[in-house]
């Protein structure tokens, strides 16, 4: 996908651009291409980014750590601000202080909008934070307490354990 002309967002008809996509995205691992639709706007001050999308993805679960596919989908929309200040430019790693005003995705109102690099990190925002394959795990949630006694460690006290409540 090629980067987007923000100055020509002006002259595109409603100011919008319709990207039809079927792309592998460099950088995530999918089995089948991304597909879907994202939609530019230009509004004046901003930029209003909308994108569904799906692609399937191999994953690996945390409980039993066999691989399983999962389609990941998106549905979302973003506002990027246009902004031609010189804080803009990246000034390296180091400490900076940072207003409130600057915690917002912002832009260069002549630069350039990425759709592949604004579509990567919206699948990797996507992908599921626990990766459970409901089809290999076990049936419920594992208990620890559910599980019987078999560290000889702490046999000695349990055994003073029983002591002291019989006292009592």
């Amino acid at each position: 996908m090629k980067p987007i002309y923000i100055p020509h967002l002006l002259t595109a008809p409603e100011r919008r651009r319709t990207l039809q996509i079927e792309d592998r995205i460099s950088g995530l691992e999918t089995l089948t291409p991304v597909r879907g639709k994202l939609v530019v706007t230009h509004c004046g001050t901003y930029l209003e980014v909308a994108a569904s999308a799906e692609a399937i993805v191999t994953l690996t679960c945390d409980r039993t750590l066999q691989q399983y596919n999962h389609k990941l989908s998106l549905d979302t929309s973003e506002i990027i601000w246009l902004d031609d200040r010189d804080n803009l430019a990246d000034v390296g790693p180091g400490e900076r202080e940072v207003s409130a005003e600057e915690l917002t995705e912002s832009l260069s109102s002549q630069g350039h909008f990425e759709p592949e690099a604004w579509l990567y990190e919206q699948m990797c925002l996507a992908m599921p934070m626990r990766r459970l394959n409901d089809d290999s795990s076990p049936v419920g949630t594992y208990d620890y307490r559910d599980a019987p006694y078999a560290d000889n460690r702490f046999a000695a006290l349990a055994v003073l354990k029983e002591q002291l409540s019989s006292q009592n």
